[in-house]
């Protein structure tokens, strides 16, 4: 059965798209998951890699775009905005992001669970969309070619293409950059206070 969803999902056109449509609605719940699925595809021989690291980009810009668009729609809540722009907290996270967006925003995308709400605020805080964007595709280029070409040299050895374990490489893979994901967020965290 899994042989025949394999041949099924790796065979045709069709099944090409449904494989991209998939790395790109994965990587808006996981991108790690998303980058590390994609690798695997690719290091296996069912997806190119070109289409595999387009469809990782695709989704990972749309996603941050949309935290961005997010942001600037709140902007026009007047309740909330009065809320943040009244709170002293605010005020000083509203500084840091402003000053030196482009390399603050950079940073952002590799410290775990400052995404979302960095990438929020900056569209709320009205921060310049080039500069917003570039930052962000810089940072998520950086990213994901890294990690995506680790994997893919990992699932390319011989070793792997010759075992079975070579889909366990998935799992594998996400649970190490989760458990780095959650060192990162401890060490910056420690050093924030």
């Amino acid at each position: 059965m899994i042989a025949e969803l394999q041949t099924w999902l790796t065979s045709g056109n069709t099944s090409l798209t449904l494989l991209c449509v998939g790395i790109v609605l994965l990587s808006y719940l996981l991108e790690d998951l998303a980058i590390a699925t994609a690798a695997t595809l690719s290091a296996n021989g069912d997806l190119l890699p070109s289409l595999a690291l387009m469809s990782i980009f695709i989704g990972i810009a749309t996603g941050d775009l949309g935290l961005y668009v997010l942001g600037r729609y709140t902007r026009k809540v007047r309740w909330l905005r009065y809320r943040a722009l009244s709170n002293s907290s605010f005020k000083v996270i509203r500084q840091k992001l402003t000053q030196r967006a482009f390399a603050n925003l950079f940073l952002i995308r590799f410290i775990p669970g400052l995404r979302t709400i960095g990438f929020t605020l900056s569209g709320f805080l009205a921060i310049s969309l080039p500069v917003f964007f570039s930052a962000v595709l810089l940072a998520t280029s950086i990213w994901t070619l890294l990690v995506f070409t680790l994997i893919y040299q990992v699932g390319s050895h011989v070793f792997m293409s010759l075992s079975e374990l070579k889909w366990l490489l998935i799992p594998v893979a996400f649970g190490l950059l989760f458990l780095m994901n959650r060192f990162l967020n401890k060490s910056f965290t420690r050093g924030m206070s």
